[in-house]
C-alpha cells in the first residue's frame, strides 16, 4: 500500500488560475490604449517568466510584474491612478474566497483513512490563508508550503516524513510540478488535468507506466485501490 497519497491545491482543489485570468483580461484593458489586449496579455505573461526566479510564484509577484508590464508599455508614462489600479487589483486577489472545485468533498471523504498530504508552492501567507479558509487543513498528516516543486524539493519532503518515494503517490493538475518530479524519484504521478492551467506549469508527458491521468478527483480512490490491488 501507498504510506502517503500528496494532493496538490491550487486548481486541484480549489479554483485559482480562473482569478488570474480574469485580472489579466482587466489589466490588458486598461492599457488598451497602448497595445492590443492580446500584446498586453503576451507581455505580461514573458514578464511573470522572467521574474519567477526574483518573486516567486503567486499573487504578489504577478501585481508586480503587471506594474512593470505597465511602466515598460507606457515608457514609462503609466499614471499614479493606474499603478494604484493595479494594486487594489492585487489586494482583491488575496481576499477572493476559496471555491472547492466539484467533487474534491467527496474524493477526501472516500480517502479520509489515507495518510494525506497537502504539497502547494507560492506566497506562504496567502496559501496559508486559502487552505485556512478551505475547511480542509484538517483532512491532511501534512501540509507543505514550497517555494516550487522540484524533485529535489519532494525528496526532502520524502525524507522529512519517513516516505519512500515508490510508496508515494501524487496528484494535481500540474504536470510539470505534481507529477513528473514525484515519477522522477521512483513514485506515481497522477494529473487532474483543469481547463485554465498557467502555460508555465505545461510539460509534455512521457509514456510512463507510472504516469497516470483522470478526468477528475473523484476517480482518483478508484485508481489509489486498482494500483495497490496490482502489487
Amino acid at each position: 500500500m501507498f504510506d502517503a497519497i500528496g494532493l496538490d491545491a491550487d486548481d486541484t482543489l480549489w479554483e485559482n488560475e480562473t482569478f488570474f485570468r480574469s485580472t489579466e483580461a482587466a489589466f490588458a484593458d486598461m492599457l488598451a490604449d497602448h497595445a492590443e489586449r492580446d500584446a498586453v496579455t503576451e507581455r505580461l505573461v514573458e514578464t511573470e517568466k522572467r521574474n519567477l526566479s526574483r518573486y516567486g510564484f503567486g499573487i504578489k509577484g504577478f501585481m508586480l510584474s503587471m506594474v512593470q508590464t505597465a511602466v515598460e508599455l507606457t515608457e514609462g508614462r503609466v499614471d499614479g491612478h493606474t499603478i494604484g489600479r493595479i494594486l487594489e487589483m492585487g489586494r482583491d486577489m488575496l481576499a477572493h474566497p476559496v471555491h472547492l472545485l466539484e467533487g474534491v468533498e467527496d474524493a477526501l471523504a472516500a480517502l479520509e483513512n489515507r495518510r494525506l498530504f497537502l504539497i502547494t508552492k507560492g506566497d506562504l501567507m496567502d496559501q496559508e490563508r486559502k487552505i485556512a479558509a478551505s475547511g480542509l487543513a484538517e483532512r491532511f498528516a501534512a501540509i507543505e508550503i514550497l517555494a516550487d516543486k522540484t524533485p529535489g524539493q519532494y525528496a526532502r519532503v520524502l525524507k522529512r516524513h519517513g516516505v519512500a518515494p515508490e510508496r508515494f503517490l501524487m496528484a494535481g493538475n500540474s504536470m510539470k510540478s505534481d507529477v513528473l518530479p514525484p515519477v522522477e524519484l521512483g513514485g506515481i504521478g497522477v494529473f487532474i488535468p483543469h481547463d485554465m492551467t498557467w502555460s508555465v506549469e505545461h510539460a509534455e508527458p512521457e509514456r510512463h507506466p507510472r504516469l497516470h491521468e483522470l478526468a477528475r478527483i473523484t476517480e482518483l480512490p478508484g485508481l489509489i485501490e486498482m494500483l495497490e490491488c496490482r502489487t
